[in-house]
């Protein structure tokens, strides 16, 4: 009977169905409780908190207020899910109940700022942080503060409120364990608004080292080579970003046709030059003398199978004639003529020019 109520219990949460919890609070007036005791996971809070049954929580909170601690598997609690998932309204009930869960950390070290920034949700970042503002001070997992999180995360949007919010010169230029910066993390994952935006901010250190002495510059240098390569590289080197390597190396394709065709076979991906002013215009170069280069692959290939075709390795064809017969023209595939062969051993010229119906 207890576990149907149970069972009953958690279908309301999934429903957001006030009306049934109601009636079994009635039936059973700690089942909040002994769901509690005996729940593994989720508790009916979470459930409605993840999915974003406002009046459900605030019925269930109202009731039993300390439901808002209560942590599942993975040490989240109700608030940690409603925040990653981007339920205002929820987040409002839960820290209204309980304000220091924006402090509270899950498995992973991050809190529900952490997990709302990293999803983008814009909104639930500005309520948490007007409730709790030091919760974007916390570091998690190798050191990485909720800035460093939202640039891996491609959150501009997140970053860019955070940084408007908390204007710590501290925690702009803060490394994590391999000693790179927010920039460092921009220019390693090719992200060009970002590093533009970030170069703006007037805290930054642009030419700070990570733990291999490298600047951004470095890390741009090092990495992949990539169509946004350029536009990076001009927007470092307009902030004075210093390199420790040289990168002025030229582009890989200007060179004869021999050396393009090798260069591309080898590595599709161009080397971009220091000196570019129009990138449109050097976008352009650059995809006409790959196709040039294309062009002399294509030729070259074309030009092998069609010596292919015309010089086959050469052989004699199988001779089933038998001594005391008459000459049998054979052809020998590959040779520039065709060939008598005598049957009894002898080897005749017949002068048959290629192609001549033996």
């Amino acid at each position: 009977m207890m576990e149907d109520l149970e069972k009953k219990l958690y279908d309301a949460a999934v429903e957001g169905n006030t009306k049934t919890l109601q009636e079994l609070l009635r039936q059973d007036p700690i089942i909040l409780e002994r769901a509690v005791a005996n729940c593994f996971s989720e508790t009916p809070l979470h459930v409605a908190a993840m999915l974003g049954h406002s009046d459900f929580v605030r019925e269930i909170v109202r009731i039993n207020p300390r439901l808002t601690n209560e942590l599942n598997s993975m040490q989240s609690t109700p608030l940690h899910l409603a925040s990653a998932k981007g339920h205002v309204e929820v987040v409002r009930i839960l820290i209204y109940v309980d304000p220091q869960t924006c402090l509270a950390r899950d498995r992973n070290q991050m809190t529900a700022l952490h997990l709302a920034a990293l999803k983008g949700r814009i909104e639930v970042v500005k309520v948490l942080l007007g409730e709790k503002l030091d919760a974007a001070q916390l570091s998690v997992h190798k050191g990485e503060n909720i800035l460093h999180l939202c640039v891996k995360h491609h959150q501009l949007e997140a970053l860019k409120l955070l940084l408007d919010k908390v204007s710590d010169e501290e925690l702009v230029n803060a490394k994590d364990s391999d000693g790179n910066t927010l920039l460092h993390l921009a220019v390693a994952h090719k992200q060009v608004e970002t590093i533009e935006f970030l170069l703006g901010v007037a805290a930054l250190d642009a030419n700070a080292k990570n733990l291999n002495r490298m600047t951004a510059l470095d890390i741009l240098i090092q990495s992949r080579s990539d169509l946004r390569d350029a536009e990076i590289l001009e927007s470092l080197r307009q902030a004075n970003v210093d390199g420790v390597q040289d990168y002025d190396q030229g582009s890989r394709f200007h060179q004869d046709s021999a050396s393009q065709v090798s260069s591309f076979l080898v590595n599709p991906n161009p080397t971009f030059p220091t000196n570019i002013r129009n990138k449109e215009k050097y976008r352009e170069d650059w995809l006409e003398e790959m196709r040039s280069a294309l062009m002399i692959v294509a030729s070259l290939i074309a030009t092998m199978a069609f010596q292919v075709g015309v010089n086959p390795p050469g052989g004699l064809w199988q001779d089933d004639s038998k001594p005391g017969d008459q000459p049998v023209y054979k052809w020998f595939a590959g040779d520039a003529q065709a060939f008598c062969v005598d049957p009894n051993g002898g080897h005749l010229d017949c002068n048959y020019s290629y192609g001549a119906d033996l």
